[in-house]
């Protein structure tokens, strides 16, 4: 099993900075080159750079109050990306590059989340229960 995740090149898990104005500040954020790649390809698919999404996500966690320090804003990033490949792997963002992100119904994709989220605690709790009968 480990050989699947151990075999990963690595260049992958290598992290590189980038230098990126945030709110009108330049700064430099420093993530491995996978989630790197990861926010080319959400970026690339409603026509916006990597430091152009970067400053469109930071801009509205400011607007919504909830931007905590950078070293928090990195891992924002990578939570980003892995809730990217979630939503894709559960269906609810299309796996198709083509398909922009912003044609995409937020609500609906995040009630989906929500579903997914509870039919999983759901399958943990019959296990669990079944565990305890046996």
């Amino acid at each position: 099993m480990c050989q699947i995740f151990t075999s990963a090149a690595p260049d992958l898990y290598a992290s590189r900075a980038r230098a990126i104005r945030l709110s009108g500040v330049a700064t430099s954020l420093r993530l491995e080159n996978i989630y790197w790649q990861a926010l080319e390809e959400i970026g690339a698919r409603d026509g916006l750079s990597v430091p152009q999404l970067v400053s469109r996500l930071h801009d509205e966690l400011e607007q919504a109050g909830t931007l905590g320090d950078r070293a928090n804003f990195t891992s924002f990033l990578r939570v980003t990306c892995t809730r990217y490949l979630q939503l894709q792997l559960q269906g609810l963002i299309p796996a198709s590059p083509e398909v922009p992100i912003r044609t995409l119904d937020a609500s609906a994709v995040l009630a989906g989340e929500r579903r997914h989220a509870q039919r999983r605690q759901d399958k943990c709790s019959s296990r669990m229960d079944a565990a305890r009968a046996a």
